[in-house]
């Protein structure tokens, strides 16, 4: 089946081909910001559960509050909204008895963001893109949560393709131009989340682009289930991602020579959102916006990036810090790989000679 090639997709590259775009920042630490009563994350739907910390329901309950968020970071310079839906998913709603309410939240909050994104392309002509975000969940497929049952898992194959599936379908009725499965913990998580998208484009008829962004677990450089950035790479290149990179994991001084790696192989554009720094003993962030835009410049100085943003901790003032710093700044020139060599991985990188 031939499908409708995404006119996001093309428009995306066009516009990294001229600069580096910027993506938003924080969600979580931003609504946090609002001192919200759970009172006002249940609104008036009614729910068994506490409600409190379920940022994602806010688009039904509270949508004045994502809407300010997603301006605050446009105004910053945000190229890119990323919608808050990293927990709007049928696994981790049922820790809120709101799996039900699956499918309303990420059409709502992709609408919310279509919405704003268009609103300030109108303004100036620059175009705005919206992600679909979808976030690991809290199960996972690769690793065994029993110490004395390695074979045992909460999830299967199957089950996690259809969670993913009916969010991933949620968001693009709502307007998401790209699928982002982020601050992936466990590649095979993600090889799900990619079937899930496949399986949905040949529904559509059309392209449904992914962007993927993997988080690191310790300072070597690897993910929960072990795989280098390198490894991560070679697994899932195959679905042809829009973009590919890091996120979350630590400040961008430890995400370094990580950031260097993967420049070097994705043969498509490289997003890079850390948090602000690493997190005090309180588990604030202290990074300010100068420092993380100064350490950011330095990788869009080196030729390694073609979008930034930030993750945990990061605020709109982190985000205007990036666009000023990197402005002006070619963006990462796209390698051409040598298609006659095959390339596997395991938990490392495996390349075949010619």
């Amino acid at each position: 089946m031939t499908l409708t090639p995404s006119k996001p997709r093309e428009a995306l590259f066009a516009q990294a081909a001229k600069r580096i775009l910027i993506t938003d920042g924080a969600f979580g630490t931003e609504i946090q910001n609002w001192k919200l009563s759970e009172a006002d994350y249940a609104g008036t739907l009614g729910l068994t559960k506490d409600q409190k910390g379920n940022n994602d329901i806010l688009a039904l309950t509270k949508p004045a509050v994502p809407e300010a968020i997603h301006r605050a970071y446009f105004e910053a310079g945000a190229d890119i909204a990323e919608t808050n839906t990293f927990s709007a998913n049928r696994i981790s709603q049922a820790d809120y008895a709101a799996e039900h309410l699956v499918r309303e939240i990420n059409l709502e909050s992709a609408r919310l963001a279509r919405r704003i994104a268009d609103e300030y392309q109108a303004k100036d002509g620059r175009p705005r893109f919206v992600a679909g975000a979808i976030g690991p969940t809290n199960k996972t497929l690769s690793l065994s949560p029993d110490v004395n049952d390695p074979g045992f898992r909460k999830i299967d194959w199957d089950t996690l393709v259809s969670v993913y599936k009916e969010q991933a379908a949620a968001l693009v009725e709502g307007g998401a131009d790209f699928i982002l499965i982020e601050t992936v913990f466990d590649t095979l998580n993600a090889k799900a989340g990619i079937m899930a998208i496949k399986q949905l484009e040949q529904e559509l008829g059309r392209e449904v682009p992914i962007m993927l962004s993997m988080t690191l677990t310790d300072l070597s450089g690897r993910n929960l289930s072990g795989h280098t950035v390198e490894a991560f790479w070679h697994v899932v290149r195959h679905a042809r991602p829009v973009t590919i990179g890091l996120n979350c994991s630590f400040g961008a001084t430890q995400l370094r020579p990580h950031v260097k790696a993967l420049s070097e192989i994705a043969d498509t554009l490289i997003m890079i959102y850390p948090n602000a720094g690493l997190p005090n003993e309180l588990g604030a962030y202290d990074e300010q916006p100068d420092t993380t835009a100064g350490l950011v410049r330095e990788w869009a100085e080196a030729g390694q990036v073609n979008i930034l943003g930030g993750c945990c901790g990061s605020t709109p003032a982190h985000i205007a810090a990036m666009a000023k710093a990197v402005q002006g700044l070619p963006p990462r020139k796209v390698p051409t790989p040598d298609v006659i060599i095959t390339r596997l991985a395991g938990l490392e990188p495996f390349v075949m000679a010619a």
